[in-house]
């Protein structure tokens, strides 16, 4: 977990941020927002919200300013979420930064095996380089598809992979109620019980907004489920500018504002007092192609935008990463990357999901990106740390020993700190061109091969109590057997 003290960046003034959160209401309470779920519809109507129940595609739900307000004012400024590791807990909120590996693609992709299908094989090889990487504080969810097992059961191999590969915090699965209420009982046979994970929450749970402005029905089931559990969930606007919401950007960021806050709304309904993370997925559209755009200077502004949002609403925030459109781990996707981890640093973004790994809009899990990635991260960190000004800092002994037309290499002030003045590369090659292409001429994503490759031979199963891990395996076998003999041939 990173504490960002670093000032955090205003985008836009105190009187925009306004202009925004009073059109925001303005659109919830005219425009609404729809519900595909009669659970949720009736627990909203019956605290008092407008209801349309024949409008198309899902009932349409309108709200109050008054009564918005109201149930944000419900939800925890900063909360804590526990780890099987206490050492590896984390605080959601405040000058606190968690970061969480790449989520959800179906793919993955390596120099040695090139671009395929993710296997079960892959999905724990990313948890184990989670684990194994201090600078990811949290496992993560879906770090890849496991396509090689059956799509009813997967879950079961995800979460169970999840709590024993690793000993930091995750992220919940949110496919169907089913899906995570399985999530809930295995976390209990780990953490000791529902009423014990509900007094100290184990783990996170993404729900996306099917934007624009439309909850749809397996998401809302995971909300409900997960709520009334009260483990922390992430609600999340995935919002594509220009296909999902308005080319403008001012438009954009009040349709996700509003997105947002009705999910927010209705969680605290269900359950009040329940975590919650204000959630910004935001990016634009290819306007000639279509295609989704990442690491984009409007994506940019979005982000420190909606950071302000959730300051203003005192809520936790989740957005950024290492994001980018590009097909390998090459400078495109550096570039992207690092346009949007500038933002996510400054604003001090709570959650960033995609930390590491992601490639190709989100379609492949990279095992050279997912280093070139941490590589990005361990500098932003030593950028955070700001300048010593203390008598080290300034260095004066150095001053007096070294005179003018001197050199600082040999000096005492220097040999105290030549080993920790600066940052070390983690795969970068700094030296001369001579001595790199002597040594191989490799270009970065070749030297990020060879790093998680070690990573993964340095990795070392954290241990578990065995009585537990024996019921773990036993819930997911007869879990296994009643999902597979329910599934249609």
């Amino acid at each position: 977990m990173i504490t960002n003290t670093a000032p955090k960046y205003e985008y836009l003034p105190r009187e925009d941020i306004e202009f925004i959160h009073e059109t925001t209401m303005r659109v919830l309470e005219e425009f609404g927002i729809a519900f595909n779920h009669d659970e949720a519809v009736d627990i909203l109507e019956r605290a008092g919200c407008e209801v349309d129940r024949d409008a198309l595609p899902a009932p349409l739900v309108k709200f109050s300013r008054e009564f918005v307000m109201e149930q944000l004012a419900k939800a925890p400024a900063e909360f804590t979420i526990h780890a099987r590791n206490p050492k590896n807990n984390i605080v959601m909120g405040g000058n606190h930064m968690v970061l969480a590996p790449v989520y959800g693609p179906p793919n993955v992709q390596d120099l040695d095996k090139g671009r395929r299908e993710a296997t079960l094989e892959d999905f724990r090889n990313f948890v184990k380089l989670a684990q194994v990487v201090p600078d990811m504080h949290n496992a993560g969810g879906v770090v890849c598809e496991p396509n090689d097992e059956p799509q009813e059961t997967r879950h079961l191999d995800m979460i169970s992979s999840l709590l024993t590969l690793s000993d930091k915090t995750f992220m919940g699965n949110v496919v169907s109620a089913e899906n995570a209420n399985d999530t809930l009982e295995m976390a209990s046979i780990v953490f000791g019980g529902r009423e014990k994970i509900a007094q100290d929450p184990v783990l996170l749970a993404l729900v996306n907004v099917n934007s624009p402005r439309l909850y749809d029905t397996r998401m809302l089931d995971s909300l409900v489920t997960y709520a009334r559990a009260r483990q922390p969930l992430i609600i999340t606007p995935f919002i594509l500018a220009g296909a999902m919401s308005p080319v403008a950007v001012g438009g954009t960021l009040v349709q996700q504002n509003a997105e947002a806050l009705a999910g927010i709304a209705l969680t605290q309904l269900i359950n009040p007092g329940t975590p919650v993370v204000y959630g910004s997925f935001l990016s634009n559209s290819d306007m000639q192609s279509g295609s989704p755009a990442f690491g984009t200077p409007e994506s940019c502004a979005g982000l420190f935008v909606s950071a302000q949002l959730a300051r203003k609403y005192k809520l936790p925030f989740r957005s950024g990463g290492g994001l980018t459109s590009s097909k390998v781990a090459d400078g495109q996707a550096m570039w992207e990357a690092t346009m949007t981890f500038w933002p996510t640093f400054l604003a001090c973004t709570n959650f960033v999901l995609h930390a590491a790994g992601w490639l190709e809009s989100g379609l492949v899990s990279s095992y050279e990106k997912f280093v070139m990635d941490v590589e990005i991260v361990r500098m932003m960190q030593v950028f955070l740390r700001g300048i010593a000004l203390d008598q080290e800092g300034l260095a004066l002994d150095a001053f007096a020993e070294i005179g003018p037309g001197g050199y600082f290499f040999g000096a005492e002030h220097t040999m105290r700190h030549f080993r920790d003045a600066f940052y070390r590369p983690l795969i970068a090659d700094v030296q001369n061109y001579v001595r790199w292409e002597q040594k191989g001429a490799e270009t970065a994503d070749v030297r990020a091969n060879r790093v998680w490759k070690k990573w993964l031979n340095e990795y070392e199963k954290p241990a578990m109590d065995q009585g537990v891990e024996e019921e773990l395996r036993e819930y997911v076998t007869k879990r296994k057997e009643v999902l597979q003999q329910n599934t249609p041939i």
